[in-house]
Formats: structure tokens, sequence, C-alpha cells
């Protein structure tokens, strides 16, 4: 009975986390970016999203009792370009098991989590690592009146957001797990590549992710 329960829970998981494609996934993480933003009393600090090395946008991060190890996302990092022309291409991701706080409402949140510095930035350009131990992490501050309360966060190298049921509010990812999603990965950009190679060089970027781009644009200035 266990092992037929464990079997239909990777069959849940598996058909859940393919239930939308790679492009309606970076469509849903720029409108996330976009509705966030648009709302600056109530969303990130336009500040940190300004000072940040890279974004990463998980879009309807998931809880049930049939996912193993809790909760599970995928979506997209995206880094700022070693020439200060703007944002790179996105290099997928997915997010696995952890203490990912639902407790703002809801068995679906969308999060957003800004990595802050250079040291955030190589964890995502390797395999897996755990938020919390192998990357530090702060729930993000919230408004535009929020920068006095960063200080305490600026040692953080991964500051996090979850949205859930419109309310939006800084969370503790301790737990969680980070590994690129290399099926996404290939079905991006054709052939088999590495989320180091998509982050740390100048890739075409695909038409899918226009949107993000553009929307990491509007609200984050080019260089820092």
């Amino acid at each position: 009975m266990k092992q037929l329960a464990f079997g239909m829970a990777l069959i849940l998981t598996t058909a859940a986390m393919a239930a939308d494609s790679p492009a309606e996934r970076l469509t849903e993480a720029a409108d996330v970016v976009g509705e966030v933003m648009r709302t600056p009393d109530k969303g990130i600090p336009q500040d940190l999203l300004s000072k940040a090395e890279c974004v990463i946008v998980v879009p309807g991060l998931k809880k049930g009792a049939f996912v193993v190890g809790g909760q599970y996302g995928r979506g997209f990092a995206m880094c700022r370009q070693a020439d200060g022309t703007g944002w790179g291409s996105p290099a997928a991701v997915r997010v696995e098991g952890g203490s990912v706080g639902f407790q703002i409402g809801g068995s679906s949140t969308d999060v957003v989590m800004l990595v802050m510095n250079k040291s955030g930035m190589q964890k995502l350009l390797g395999d897996k690592f755990t938020l919390g131990a192998d990357a530090s992490v702060a729930a993000g501050p919230v408004g535009r009146t929020a920068k006095a309360d960063t200080n305490v966060r600026l040692d953080a190298e991964i500051l996090a957001w979850s949205r859930a049921k419109g309310l939006f509010a800084g969370i503790s990812l301790n737990g969680a797990t980070m590994r690129p999603d290399h099926d996404v990965n290939e079905e991006l950009y054709g052939r088999k590549i590495t989320n180091k190679e998509i982050l740390s060089t100048k890739m075409t970027t695909p038409a899918a992710a226009q949107g993000l781009v553009a929307a990491l644009s509007k609200y984050s200035m080019t260089g820092k």
C-alpha cells in the first residue's frame, strides 16, 4: 500500500509539474514581476531590485500532501549581463522541499527571490544547493518605507518574497533546494545547456522570455 501511494505521488507530481509549458511559465513570471512592482507600497523595494545581481521567479509554487518533500515549483533565474547592458537570458530552475511558508494562505504561491551579491550568484552557476545552508536567505522587506529595515538583511545572499491570494510578504525558504531544470533549458534553447553557460555568457534571449526581460528592465536600473 505504501509503495502504491508513493507511486501515485510521483505520478501526480510529474503530471502537475508538466501542466504548463516553459513559454507559459515565462509569461506567468513576467506577470508576477509586473503585478508586484506596479504596487510599490506593497511590493519589493525598487532600490533592492536595482542592486540585485540576479532575480529568480517561481510562479505558482505548489504545496500538497502528494508532493514528496512538501512543495515544488519550476521557474527561472536571470542575472545582469557582465557588460552592464541589461538582463541576460533565463535559466530554468526547480525548487523543492523546505519550509517555504504558506502562512499567508493558499496551496499555491508565487515566489520571487533577489540574489544580492556575487557569492549568491555563484550558487546559481552550479548544481543543486540548499537555501539557508549553502546560501544564506532572509525574508525580504515590503514597500517603499522598508529601505531602513533592510540593513539587517544586507548580509543575506538571497532575499525572498511570496504572494498568495493577493497578499505579498517576505518569507523564509530555509531548507528548500534549488537545481537546474535541464529539460526546460533544452526546450528553450534547442540543445543541452547548463545554467552556468546561460547565466554567465551573452546569449540570444528566447522569444518567450522577452516579456520577463522587459518587466525587469522597466522596474530596475540597467546598471547599479
